[in-house]
């Protein structure tokens, strides 16, 4: 079996960086999103990271015009999946939007499509249980912005078969990628440590510790992180890092109790970047 056709349903941060990476490394890539502004968003995204990546001498004009070739958009994810080798979900992190989707699509996808998640927490075992192909359903987890950041987390289930890991694998080091193999566990590597630094970030602020500006200068500088917590937290989403955190807080324990600050952030609708302010403020 080998990859050529590839289905990212969810036109998000995420999913449109997940798009760009596949139409770049020559997989013909179908974007699916229910909404049309995503959608177009997501696609002026592409043009404008090409259009940037041949200034900065990071991809020449013929893989800038053979990128956009490859990259079509579309809402309807019956018809996208019944062509596709692979399925990337990068829709956020809801246990019933994810069963909805792996649902749908398994019921409609070729019995040879493998099936990623983008999840950063969800257990690959449970998202295989959603489908009838649990041997070929695995988390392919990509960091932000997934242009520029060169790792992804392969976690496979409990039945999660060698053929489908040496696949993603093959896939994931097309797109430019290094990866790891990392045995499901709650959180897998990163995202566990990620989450602590920036729930920890949000205690130092809501404690008057520091300004938001100066913990993220810390941490850049002093730590040689490429992003402040604070900074990243704003450019995931608040509410992606909230329910993150509920849910290692549920599996692994009280460490991982979101701070009172982010959850008072997402109640007031200060989700980060996306919504124009979170811990900053952001031009529409």
């Amino acid at each position: 079996m080998t990859i050529q056709n590839v289905a990212v349903v969810g036109a998000g941060v995420m999913g449109r960086g997940i798009a760009y990476a596949s139409a770049l490394a020559g997989f013909h890539t179908t974007l699916v999103d229910v909404s049309e502004k995503q959608r177009r968003d997501a696609y002026s995204f592409a043009e404008h990271t090409t259009q940037k990546g041949i200034k900065k001498e990071k991809i020449t004009e013929s893989q800038a015009k053979d990128l956009l070739a490859n990259l079509t958009t579309s809402s309807d994810l019956e018809s996208t999946v019944n062509k596709a080798d692979l399925l990337i979900e990068a829709v956020p992190e809801k246990r019933e939007l994810k069963k909805k989707i792996l649902e749908t699509a398994d019921q409609h996808a070729p019995e040879h499509t493998l099936f990623a998640s983008n999840t950063s927490t969800i257990s690959p075992t449970e998202l295989g249980s959603y489908t009838n192909r649990a041997s070929q359903v695995v988390v392919m987890h990509f960091f932000n912005p997934v242009h520029r950041m060169p790792l992804v987390e392969i976690v496979k289930g409990l039945e999660t078969s060698e053929q489908t890991v040496d696949l993603i694998k093959f896939s994931s080091e097309k797109m430019g990628k290094e990866t790891v193999e990392v045995n499901e566990f709650p959180g897998f590597v990163t995202s566990r440590i990620s989450a602590l630094v920036g729930n920890e970030a949000f205690h130092m602020l809501q404690e008057g510790v520091a300004t938001a500006e100066d913990i993220d200068k810390a941490v850049r500088l002093g730590l040689n992180y490429p992003m402040g917590p604070l900074e990243l937290g704003d450019l995931v989403g608040l509410d992606a890092r909230l329910n993150n955190l509920k849910y290692l807080h549920e599996t692994l324990g009280e460490k991982y109790r979101p701070a009172p600050l982010l959850e008072q952030l997402v109640q007031a609708g200060r989700l980060g970047k996306k919504s124009g302010r979170g811990i900053y403020k952001y031009n529409a």
